[in-house]
């Protein structure tokens, strides 16, 4: 077995499970911001924790699911452009695009955000609103979506490389959602134009 793609499977296999564990903040979420509604209109008590537990939540999932969102091909892209090209320079440009911008982004994100985390962890840093979470925690968060991230910059350069010198093969299935929708809309127009329901 290949090391380089055994750590690439590896980091795969660890941002997926943390992905689908993570996902299931949203519905924890949308839980307390109900509760958190339905208490304030009916007996007109609210608290700043709560609010401030939808957004660390929200900020978690967004965090901590973003390294699973590159895996599987969600994140914006260009592909109306990107779709133009040829497959060879389709391949150059996601490797170039993960060496020079993902990968130092995120090692850039990591190097700030540890002493910020510390500073925060240090003194105990608190909300300014009255009753509201300990902030230290939140900013924690940062360090780890961006280790993630950069983790799942490494599997995917690691496979780019494989993909263009013919050790993996590149599954085109996985092109995200928006590419699925319009392979079935391409499916769909090809069918009625058999049909003779369309020009």
């Amino acid at each position: 077995m290949d090391a380089p793609l055994a750590l690439s499977r590896a980091i795969d296999t660890l941002n997926r499970k943390i992905g689908q564990w993570v996902a299931w903040l949203i519905l924890l979420a949308v839980i307390v911001s109900t509760v958190n509604a339905i208490i304030r209109k009916l007996f007109n008590v609210s608290s700043n924790s709560w609010l401030e537990l939808q957004w660390v939540l929200f900020g978690a999932v967004f965090l901590l699911c973003a390294a699973w969102t590159l895996q599987v091909k969600e994140h914006i892209r260009i592909d109306i452009v990107n779709n133009l090209l040829p497959k060879r320079v389709q391949q150059w440009i996601d490797l170039i695009g993960h060496l020079l911008f993902l990968l130092p982004f995120c090692a850039l994100m990591i190097y700030h955000s540890g002493p910020f985390f510390m500073r925060s962890y240090q003194v105990n840093e608190q909300s300014l609103s009255a009753g509201g979470l300990p902030q230290w925690p939140a900013k924690g968060l940062v360090i780890v979506g961006f280790v993630l991230l950069l983790l799942q910059g490494i599997s995917e350069v690691i496979k780019q490389i494989a993909i263009m010198r013919g050790k993996l093969d590149d599954d085109e299935t996985l092109r995200g959602h928006a590419a699925a929708a319009e392979a079935e809309a391409q499916r769909l127009l090809e069918q009625a134009r058999a049909e003779g329901l369309a020009p």
